[in-house]
């Protein structure tokens, strides 16, 4: 049996662009499409695909209230935010609302890919590109006020916000690759993520990171 993935996107030279692209993917064996988000809301009422890929910017109702209402319908709902640059206000929202990750519409085809299988398993994905922006855009850091993360879990966090893998984190920390992974076992523990992109969500809600 395969995936259900449903495109929802104002545009249709780009919704159908990317249904070509979708239906060559290996186990994706059915695509629908609406053209807003009132029209995605109804499709739900009878179908329920296995992942959504939803534009920001649109008509009617835009990816922010299609996606916090679809939630609200179906919470297992897996939605995926297509972006382009200049939606940077809208991404906090979107993270809020339940998306599983970002994804920039000139991304190579391979991203795309990548986040689709990533969110199908149960996890998240951010084009790179957005998370530097979201982190960028974010006030120097403040304290909150159940400061679970000691000082140098947070330092930790902030180099996984940046895309950096353990053992870089040890080069980087000059501390041992060993104690690196003790450190994150205890992030993902104490903020009850799942895996990095959840902690990057985490950190973004909380103002763990600075610019």
């Amino acid at each position: 049996m395969g995936f259900h993935i449903h495109i929802v996107d104002d545009h249709r030279l780009f919704r159908q662009g990317l249904k070509i692209l979708v239906e060559n993917i290996p186990g994706i064996t059915k695509i629908t499409e609406t053209n807003n988000g009132q029209e995605f809301i109804s499709f739900l009422q009878t179908e329920q695909p296995d992942l959504i890929l939803i534009d920001i910017e649109m008509p009617v109702l835009n990816g922010v209230e299609a996606t916090k209402a679809a939630i609200r319908l179906f919470p297992d709902l897996k939605v995926i935010a297509l972006s382009m640059f200049g939606d940077e206000e809208y991404y906090q929202q979107m993270i809020d609302a339940g998306a599983r990750g970002f994804l920039l519409k000139n991304t190579d085809f391979s991203e795309v890919k990548n986040g689709i299988f990533a969110v199908l398993e149960g996890g998240n994905c951010f084009s790179e590109e957005i998370l530097y922006k979201i982190i960028q855009n974010k006030t120097p850091r403040v304290e909150i006020s159940d400061d679970i993360l000691s000082d140098r879990e947070k330092d930790i966090l902030f180099e996984i916000c940046l895309g950096l893998s353990n053992h870089e984190i040890a080069e980087k920390l000059s501390i041992s690759k060993r104690t690196v992974d003790k450190h994150r076992s205890n992030i993902l523990f104490k903020t009850n993520s799942k895996n990095t992109a959840s902690l990057v969500m985490y950190a973004i809600k909380h103002n763990l990171i600075e610019p």
